[in-house]
C-alpha cells in the first residue's frame, strides 16, 4: 500500500489497463483524441499505439500541424508535439538557445553517459568541434570509404552469393544490422567483431544494443516514477537494460584497453586504421587541445555515441530503401542505368571514389526520398528553458517537452505537395540533372541548425557504395505475403524485419 500512494502512476496505470480493454472494445476505428477525466488523452493513444506514427500524421494534420498532448493527472507527460516546418526551423536555429535535451532526455539516455548526443552548452560544443575536425577531414572520409568497401568484399559479398547459391530466405535487415555494427566498430574503435559472416553469428554487444534501444523506447511510453521503481528494484526492462549496458561497457573499455595498449608500443601508428580510427583520434587531439579532462570514461562516451549513430539509423534507411526499391521496378532499373554509366569498367564494378560516387544523382535522390518517407529517427523531442512563442502562435511555458515527429513531417501536403506518399527520386533532381537543395527543417532526417548531423556525408557514401554493390550484383526479391510495418521504437526499424530472396544478377 505504501508503494501505491508513493507511486500515484501505478494507480492510473490500473485504470488505464481497464479503460484501454473498454476503448478497444468499443472501437478500433480512428477517431478524435479525447481529454478524459484524469486518464487525459493516454487511451487515445493507447488505443492505436499499434499503428502509432500514422496515428500522430494523422492527428497533427487534424491540428494544422502542432498539437498539445495532456497526459494523465499526476504524471507529468503533458507535451506539445509538432510537425511544421516553422515551429522546427524556430526552436533547432532562431530560437537554439531556448530548447536544449533538457533532464528528461538526460535521464531516458544515461546510457550515453556525457557523450555529444547527451550533452549541452560548452562541454556540446567542444565535443562538436572536436568530431567535426575529424569526420569532416578529407583523409577520414577516403579511410571510412576503404572500410566500407573492405566489408563489402570481405563480408558482405560472400554472404549474399552464399544465401543467393541455396536459395534461402534472408532477412536483410538483419543483414544491414551486422554490417554496420562491423563498419561502426571498425571506424570508431578501430575493432572488427565479425558479424556479418555466413554463419551468422550470435554476437552479444551486438545484441545489447537492441536490448538498450527497446528499454529507452519503453522510458518514452510509461509514467516517470514506474520505469525508475523497476531501476530501483532491478526488475522487468530496467533490468535487461543494466545487463545490456555493461556488456556494451565491457566491449568498449576492453577495446580502449587494447587500443591504448597498442599505441604505447609505438608512438608513430604505422597502419591506415591506427591513424584514422576515431577512438586514438580523439584520445591524441584531446591530449593536445586540452579542454575537457582525458579519461577512459570520456572515450567510452564518445565511442558509445559513435556506435549509436553509425549502427541502427545506418541499417535502417538502407532496410526502407532496398524495400522501396524492390517494390519500384523503374528505379531499380534508372539506378542501374546510372551505376552502368558511371561506376562499371569492363562490366564490373571498378574501384571507385568519392568523386565518382557524387555522380549517382538518381540513386542519391531515392536515397533522400526513402529518408523522407521512412526517417530512421522517427521523432526528436526538446525541453524548453523559458517562455516563448512558437511561429504557428502556440503559447510555450519553462519546461515544456517538444516533440517533432520527422514521420509526420514526411507526409504533410503543406510540405511536399499532394503526391507526398509517393515515392519520386525526381523531387530531388534539378532540370540541369543536378541534387536538388532542400531546407534542413524541411528535409529533418539530419537535423537542423547547430546540431545538424555530422555524420551526413559519410552516411550518403556508406549507403551509395552499400545499393550499388548489391542492385548491380543482385537482384533483391521481397518474399511474397511477408508483412511490412514500421516499428515503434526510437529507430524505425522494420516491425517484422525484410525477408528477401536474393538472385545473382550475371552468372
Amino acid at each position: 500500500m505504501a508503494i501505491l500512494l508513493l507511486y500515484p502512476e501505478i494507480l492510473v496505470a490500473i485504470f488505464l489497463c481497464f479503460f484501454f480493454l473498454c476503448q478497444w472494445r468499443w472501437s478500433k476505428t480512428r477517431s478524435a483524441i479525447t481529454n478524459w477525466p484524469v486518464v487525459g488523452m493516454l487511451t487515445g493513444l493507447l488505443q492505436n499505439a499499434y499503428n502509432l506514427h500514422e496515428y500522430a500524421t494523422w492527428v497533427l494534420k487534424q491540428n494544422g500541424g502542432t498539437f498539445e498532448f495532456k497526459g494523465p493527472w499526476f504524471t507529468n507527460m503533458n507535451f506539445t508535439v509538432t510537425s511544421d516546418p516553422m515551429n522546427i526551423h524556430h526552436m533547432l536555429s532562431k530560437n537554439f538557445s531556448n530548447y536544449i535535451k533538457g533532464q528528461k532526455f538526460h535521464e531516458n539516455f544515461d546510457v550515453l553517459g556525457d557523450g555529444i548526443f547527451n550533452s549541452e552548452s560548452d562541454s556540446w560544443g567542444y565535443q562538436r568541434k572536436l568530431l567535426q575536425s575529424l569526420i569532416k577531414h578529407r583523409k577520414f572520409e577516403l579511410f571510412f570509404q576503404e572500410v566500407v568497401k573492405g566489408i563489402v568484399d570481405k563480408s558482405l559479398i560472400p554472404v549474399l552469393d552464399h544465401v543467393s547459391s541455396f536459395g534461402i530466405e534472408v532477412d536483410l535487415q538483419d543483414i544491414f544490422q551486422r554490417f554496420t555494427f562491423d563498419s561502426v566498430c571498425l571506424v570508431a574503435l578501430g575493432f572488427d567483431p565479425k558479424c556479418l559472416s555466413i554463419e551468422f553469428p550470435h554476437v552479444s554487444h551486438a545484441k545489447a544494443f537492441d536490448q538498450l534501444e527497446e528499454s529507452v523506447f519503453y522510458r518514452h511510453i510509461v509514467p516517470e516514477s514506474y520505469w525508475k521503481l523497476q531501476r530501483w528494484l532491478q526488475i522487468g526492462s530496467e533490468k535487461k537494460f543494466s545487463i545490456a549496458g555493461k556488456i556494451l561497457d565491457q566491449f568498449i573499455y576492453k577495446c580502449i584497453s587494447s587500443r591504448q595498449e597498442k599505441l604505447s608500443q609505438s608512438r608513430a601508428p604505422k597502419t591506415e586504421e591506427e591513424k584514422f580510427d576515431l577512438l586514438t583520434a580523439i584520445g591524441e587531439q584531446v591530449e593536445e587541445i586540452g579542454g575537457l579532462i582525458k579519461s577512459d570514461k570520456f572515450l567510452r562516451d564518445n565511442a558509445f555515441n559513435l556506435m549509436a549513430a553509425g549502427r541502427d539509423s545506418v541499417s535502417a534507411g538502407l532496410t526502407w530503401l532496398f524495400w522501396i526499391v524492390a517494390t519500384h521496378p523503374y528505379v531499380e532499373a534508372k539506378i542501374l542505368g546510372e551505376i552502368k554509366e558511371h561506376l562499371l569498367d569492363k562490366g564490373k564494378l571498378k574501384d571507385f571514389n568519392i568523386d565518382e560516387l557524387s555522380k549517382l544523382v538518381y540513386l542519391h535522390g531515392a536515397i533522400c526520398e526513402s529518408l523522407r518517407l521512412y526517417p530512421p529517427v522517427p521523432f526528436e523531442h526538446k525541453c524548453s528553458v523559458q517562455s516563448d512563442i512558437l511561429p504557428s502562435g502556440h503559447s510555450i511555458r519553462p519546461n515544456t517537452t517538444m516533440i517533432y515527429s520527422l514521420y509526420s513531417m514526411g507526409r504533410m501536403e503543406s510540405i511536399w505537395g499532394q503526391d507526398c506518399l509517393d515515392f519520386k527520386p525526381e523531387r530531388w533532381i534539378s532540370e540541369r540533372g543536378g541534387i536538388v537543395h532542400v531546407p534542413s527543417f524541411k528535409f529533418i532526417t539530419f537535423n537542423a541548425g547547430p546540431r545538424t548531423c555530422l555524420g551526413k556525408d559519410i552516411t550518403f557514401i556508406q549507403m551509395k557504395i552499400i545499393a550499388s554493390a548489391i542492385l548491380w550484383n543482385y537482384s533483391v526479391q521481397v518474399v511474397e505475403g511477408h508483412p511490412v510495418s514500421p516499428s515503434i521504437s526510437v529507430i524505425l526499424h522494420m516491425k517484422h524485419g525484410l525477408k528477401v530472396r536474393i538472385r545473382k544478377r550475371f552468372v
